[in-house]
């Protein structure tokens, strides 16, 4: 489980966000909603380890990791796909892929990850040779996903996944999101789409200028009017 208590986070003598507090259950799909500007990429990044909270507490499996490096974090199980996927644009898709293994050297399960990501997309087998660079951004964003796949955590965190991409192709990546927490790997999500996304989530959260809004399960933020408005 991973369990946020109230935290403030900052960049240099201004705070982004302002005694936060989130709790995400193994093997659930939460979402964080909220509009540019929220506070969603600041959380996510502290949750990674790439910024320090200035106070709270985050905890991941009973174990404090708020001062713990990012490639201790990763190896502990919580993977992070960044907004704006960052690919190495020149390299194959399957040298992107296999970027995310670092974590681990298990040869054996390395294959058997590598198999479940392209079975997840398919796409991405028939163009495995080619520089991640020249795919669709649909295509790029399912590279990114998989890579973070690939360190086979027990948490994964996305950031605004289906950002830039054509209405269809956003609600394919929200699908496959969905499959892999039937899969059964915990998802943190980030998404402006609130109907989407709470469509296929347990449980949302809105930010709004730092502070947690709102929070129920996302069967009920569903019908709630205030989460449009926030």
């Amino acid at each position: 489980m991973l369990s946020l208590e109230n935290i403030s986070v900052g960049y240099d003598a201004t705070d982004v966000l302002h005694g936060v507090s989130i709790t995400a259950q193994p093997g659930e799909l939460t979402v964080i909603l909220g509009a540019n500007g929220s506070g969603k990429t600041t959380l996510f990044k502290t949750i990674s380890g790439l910024l320090r909270t200035r106070s709270g507490t985050i905890e991941y499996n009973g174990h404090p990791i708020q001062r713990t490096r990012p490639n201790t974090i990763v190896k502990r199980g919580i993977a992070h796909c960044p907004e704006g996927r960052h690919l190495f644009g020149k390299m194959s898709v399957e040298k992107n892929l296999r970027l995310g293994t670092y974590p681990h050297r298990d040869r054996t399960r390395t294959e058997e990850i590598l198999n479940e990501v392209l079975e997840l997309f398919p796409i991405l087998k028939e163009k495995s040779a080619q520089p991640a660079g020249s795919l669709s951004g649909g295509q790029q964003q399912m590279v990114a996903i998989g890579r973070a796949l690939m360190s086979d955590p027990s948490l994964l965190i996305l950031d605004e996944p289906s950002m830039g991409l054509a209405p269809l192709v956003g609600e394919q990546v929200l699908e496959s999101i969905a499959q892999i927490n039937r899969n059964g790997i915990g998802v943190l999500l980030s998404e402006q789409n609130a109907k989407a996304s709470l469509a296929i989530a347990h449980r949302g959260y809105v930010l709004a200028e730092g502070r947690v809004v709102l929070a129920d399960d996302a069967e009920k933020l569903l019908d709630n009017p205030q989460v449009q408005a926030a």
